[in-house]
């Protein structure tokens, strides 16, 4: 093998692990549906601040892969509903898993 079909050799191993890096699992991300990811979770969160039916504040936003989960306290099931009519609306969202609860005396 001479020099050149070496230095091809090596930068195909070297791509096909960069390749390998950058895919996801089930439980990891790659670096690009972590930027999506983010970019869904702040843009769920950009409509809550707009919206007066929810209050940001007490909705907490993540999403992996894809899949946005809500989690915190409403006031009502009008705001839990809002919400993750919301976050269903927003590109790139394949699914919402509501863990809203209602907010009872002892949570005031």
């Amino acid at each position: 093998m001479n020099s050149i079909q070496k230095l091809f050799v090596s930068m195909m191993v070297a791509f096909s692990m960069l390749a390998a890096g950058c895919a996801s699992t089930p439980r990891q991300e790659s670096f690009g549906e972590g930027v999506d990811d983010t970019f869904i979770t702040t843009k769920v969160k950009a409509l809550f601040v707009e919206d007066k039916a929810v209050n940001a504040l007490n909705i907490n936003v993540e999403t992996f892969k894809g899949t946005v989960q809500l989690s915190g306290f409403a006031d009502g099931t009008n705001e839990i509903n809002r919400a993750v009519e919301i976050a269903r609306g927003v590109k790139g969202v394949v699914a919402v898993k509501n863990d809203i609860r209602l907010k009872t005396s002892n949570n005031k």
